[in-house]
């Protein structure tokens, strides 16, 4: 039989490595969110290309481009960032309940 402390301190560390989850789950939204913004500029830029020569506007045209790259490598750290880290989490917890016959029970049922 565990003694309580340990069973608090179990408790304690777990909900820890929830509220990491959590925060990398943020993350996930957050990269996610990023991604859409080159996405909805580069669909105004198409449906809007029949209005503008893209030679004569050259100059607006690579600077949106280039901040648009910016953001979608921005986006892509956060999100494969918060994946890995929800993968080593998820294995954390999963060594954890797999030590701790309590844990193991509260979880299964």
């Amino acid at each position: 039989m565990q003694s309580i402390e340990h069973r608090e301190m179990v408790f304690d560390e777990v909900k820890l490595l929830l509220s990491e989850k959590r925060t990398a789950l943020s993350f996930l939204r957050t990269g996610i969110a990023i991604f859409s913004i080159p996405l909805s500029i580069g669909s105004v830029l198409i449906a809007t290309s029949q209005l503008y020569q893209p030679k004569n506007i050259l100059f607006l045209l690579i600077p949106v481009l280039s901040g648009c790259t910016l953001l979608v490598l921005i986006a892509l750290w956060l999100i494969i960032n918060s994946l890995i880290k929800l993968r080593h989490v998820d294995k954390t917890i999963e060594n954890i309940t797999g030590k701790n016959p309590f844990l193991r029970k509260l979880v299964e049922n």
